[in-house]
């Protein structure tokens, strides 16, 4: 009788833990393809990788990909070139943030989410 009253309140914790845990999963609203109509674009995802192209300040589309990170509203881009720093803001189904290039211009991008 003890086995079966140590086997039920193991099996009812761990339940409930597994629900805990769910329940506070959240996936990142970031996730998915995002861009513009001047040919802008970035797709993040869920294992922490991304790849955009993008237009620099000369006007020639660049191919980046790296890992990015999220620690509330600031996005890191860790690429070949270096990182990125950058604070972003989702409303409604817009991406805005700040994108560095690699001649250092910061260029503002309001990309759509595409998928």
């Amino acid at each position: 009788m003890k086995n079966f009253k140590v086997i039920i309140f193991a099996l009812l914790f761990g339940t409930a833990a597994a629900a805990f845990f769910s329940a506070c999963y959240s996936p990142s609203p970031l996730y998915g393809a995002w861009a513009d109509n001047a040919g802008n674009k970035i797709s993040f995802s869920d294992d922490g990788s991304f790849s955009a192209t993008i237009m620099d300040s000369n006007g020639d589309k660049k191919n980046y990909s790296g890992n990015y990170s999220v620690v509330e509203n600031i996005l890191t881009f860790s690429k070949d070139d270096g990182s990125i720093n950058t604070e972003w803001d989702i409303r409604g189904g817009m991406l805005y943030l700040i994108w560095t290039d690699s001649y250092g211009t910061q260029l503002s991008l309001t990309l759509y989410h595409s998928a």
